[in-house]
């Protein structure tokens, strides 16, 4: 008697494991956001057609086994044949499978989770990456992407996959003019040639990884030569038609909570006609995703723009940077990165190696600001800030804050220029040296009794000047100028 109730059990069990359906909750290879305790809560429901009234359980297993305080739980019972509920406090780790059954029935099971943070990397081609595919930063299986055809995935290079993507704003124009997805064999000769695609992305979500031991999920949104007009906010309910709408969906796709939004953009803006609005359109952009993502203190960390070697729109080009180098000081919550000294790949792209030093660059300025448990960062500052330039005498003498140990250069320190009125490189400074009394000041000589009057001090002058200043940590120097000399 005993084994046939034994029977008519299992039988019960596996007739709900086959009804059972998981029709909300997390994907494959997902990564959740944790909360500001570290832990997540996850969602999940679906449908039970045969199990009225039976409850539905969960557990959370890692590789030893069910997560401590995470075997089977109930979650609710099954009402006219739905059934929801939610895991409470999952701690940050992966990975993590949840497996989910009624009575004792084999599990539905929803595996390679991890409990971490997402970081939006957004802008134009910079941010999505142009670096040679050559010695490319190795993959590790706790960074993830969700790719832009809304696939999670291990993070390889090339993150970023415009051609096929889900929103309709990445697609090629073809010979009509109009979007088109690229597919088929198509898709596969255009992935198998591609010889450019390295970002920073992926370097800086390692760098995080390395030191936090937390998980990363990268959310890949930007995409080559696009201004501030095209990621307009105003442009947000045409949806996958427009960048700030694309992006605005693949938050809501990812869980609708952030780490933070990695920015690289401003090339395009860099004309007489853009550039006096810049400043504004990156205010009101930042304030729209704070809006639109109900973080008003999300972190918004950017790079100030670096070389072009061209010698169009020099005065443009160096006024975005200033903007940008402004930017840190007005808006809080915000980061900048320098990349003035960094190497290239072609006329405006940074180069593969140098991609990884930005990535190291911008996770050292995020650890310090968002990772207090990992106190080897806390000391760190976020490299030379320009403060003042006094002369005195036949000497101006600069002053930096935000010095990590001292400054440093490599070779012959350059990239000063004493500029007249005009903003034009005048012939004064025949020496630029490091302060040898003071690791917080660099010292220019020059060979005038008297400056010109309206002259101020710039450092990297042009789209492609040589400046070669950093701290200890290998925190780059901003452009900036002009900038008064008393």
């Amino acid at each position: 008697m005993m084994a046939r109730f034994g029977c008519i059990f299992l039988l019960l069990g596996a007739i709900y494991a086959q009804d059972l359906k998981i029709n909300v909750g997390p994907g494959t290879g997902q990564v959740l956001q944790r909360g500001a305790d570290g832990r997540a809560d996850i969602k999940l429901a679906g449908t039970a057609q045969r199990a009225v009234n039976k409850f539905v359980e969960a557990r959370v297993m890692n590789a030893e086994g069910p997560l401590p305080g995470f075997d089977w739980k109930p979650l609710e019972r099954v009402k006219t044949t739905k059934w929801e509920g939610e895991l409470k406090g999952v701690p940050q780790g992966g990975p993590y499978s949840i497996e989910v059954r009624i009575v004792a029935g084999t599990p539905e099971v929803i595996k390679d989770l991890y409990i971490g943070d997402l970081w939006i990397l957004a802008g134009q081609s910079n941010m999505e990456g142009v670096g040679d595919l050559v010695d490319v930063q190795a993959p590790e299986d706790r960074v993830r992407s969700f790719d832009q055809t809304d696939r999670w995935t291990q993070a390889t290079e090339p993150l970023h996959r415009l051609v096929d993507a889900v929103d309709r704003v990445h697609w090629r124009k073809n010979k009509d003019g109009q979007p088109e997805k690229i597919t088929g064999q198509d898709l596969e000769q255009w992935m198998a040639n591609r010889k450019k695609g390295a970002g920073l992305g992926l370097p800086f979500a390692k760098e995080i990884l390395t030191r936090t031991g937390i998980p990363i999920g990268l959310v890949p949104c930007a995409h080559g030569g696009t201004s501030m007009d095209q990621w307009s906010p105003d442009l947000k309910d045409k949806q996958g038609d427009s960048l700030y709408g694309a992006t605005l969906r693949r938050f809501i796709a990812v869980g609708g909570q952030v780490k933070g939004i990695l920015w690289y953009q401003g090339e395009s803006d860099a004309s007489p006609k853009a550039m006096p609005e810049y400043a504004a359109k990156m205010e009101k952009l930042i304030a729209a995703f704070r809006q639109d993502f109900s973080q008003p203190e999300l972190p918004f960390y950017y790079v100030q723009i670096g070389r072009h070697v061209s010698n169009t729109n020099q005065n443009e080009w160096n006024a975005v940077q200033e903007i940008e180098r402004k930017l840190e000081t007005k808006v809080p919550r915000l980061g900048m990165v320098p990349t003035g000294d960094l190497s290239l790949d072609d006329g405006i792209h940074v180069s593969t190696p140098d991609l990884k030093r930005l990535g190291r660059r911008m996770a050292d300025m995020v650890t310090h600001d968002l990772y207090p448990d990992a106190k080897k960062y806390q000391p760190y500052k976020r490299g030379p800030r320009p403060v003042s330039a006094k002369r005195d005498g036949n000497v101006v003498r600069v002053l930096f804050a935000e010095v990590n140990g001292k400054l440093v250069t490599t070779g012959r320190l350059n990239g000063f220029a004493i500029c007249g009125a005009d903003g034009n490189p005048l012939p004064l400074i025949f020496k630029q040296q490091i302060d040898p009394t003071d690791g917080n000041a660099v010292v220019l000589h020059i060979g005038a009794a008297k400056l010109p009057d309206g002259a101020t001090l710039r450092y990297g002058v042009g789209r492609d000047p040589y400046v070669n200043l950093n701290d200890e940590l290998d925190m780059g120097t901003p452009v900036f100028g002009p900038m008064v000399i008393e």
